[in-house]
């Protein structure tokens, strides 16, 4: 299910603009050229950054995303015919035949829904071809990334080009293991217009993350560190055999 923010056509056109450094994409991109993919599928490809830098370096990719805001968005790019989007989710894909499925960023925990992860991992599963990775990464549950998901920690105020100022903010709404919820709020200077965003994410233990995989015919080959975080997260490569 999609959050508040990805289906606001608001909040979704100043998604990026609030969030510009991406080099926690930098890791995927050198993994996507370490496993030699021409073709790739990016599940919950929000307003299509990676996407499109992997179609910037000639691959061929399927994004694919339920919020159909954050899917404009990602069209409406100027590049964006590089890329298939699809308003969607991985339970239910086309036909594909892919050499690497990506989750970047909170993707993979925002399936909350026990069945639907499982359904997700397997719609990856087929739509890569025999020996084909998917790649994602996981908060490590005993960092408590949501200590610091507090006003004090989160306030700033962004000047977004055609927008003006934008102050924004993230706090604690509820812990209720393995859910973690939150709440982000943003002020809009021009008009004065308040929008909040309730987002849900689930914890996963890394054994558990190794056991749904195993469960749905992956070989995890390796779980390594995610660099713009580097103790925190958890980045599961595994292989369809």
């Amino acid at each position: 299910m999609a959050d508040d923010c990805f289906g606001h056509p608001r909040l979704a056109a100043i998604y990026d603009p609030l969030d510009p450094d991406r080099s926690d994409l930098d890791a995927y991109l050198r993994m996507a050229e370490e496993f030699g993919a021409h073709r790739v599928l990016d599940i919950g490809c929000g307003t299509g950054v990676f996407a499109l830098l992997l179609a910037d370096r000639g691959v061929d990719v399927v994004g694919v995303d339920p919020a159909q805001a954050f899917v404009d968005v990602a069209r409406a790019n100027p590049r964006s015919e590089r890329v298939r989007w699809i308003c969607g989710d991985a339970t239910a894909l086309p036909p594909l035949q892919v050499d690497l499925a990506t989750m970047t960023a909170n993707v993979a925990q925002e399936i909350v829904d026990s069945d639907t992860w499982q359904k997700t991992l397997r719609g990856a599963y087929e739509a890569l071809r025999p020996g084909g990775h998917l790649v994602f990464e996981t908060r490590d549950p005993a960092r408590r990334a949501w200590d610091e998901w507090t006003r004090e920690h989160s306030h700033r105020v962004t000047e977004v080009p055609g927008v003006g100022s934008v102050e924004s903010w993230v706090q604690l709404t509820e812990v209720s293991w393995p859910l973690v919820s939150f709440r982000w709020t943003y002020v809009f200077a021009e008009d004065g217009q308040v929008l909040t965003s309730d987002s849900t994410l689930r914890f996963r233990e890394r054994e558990e993350v190794e056991t749904d995989l195993l469960t749905q015919g992956y070989v995890v080959e390796d779980v390594r560190g995610a660099p713009d975080r580097p103790g925190k997260e958890f980045v599961f490569l595994a292989r369809r055999t």
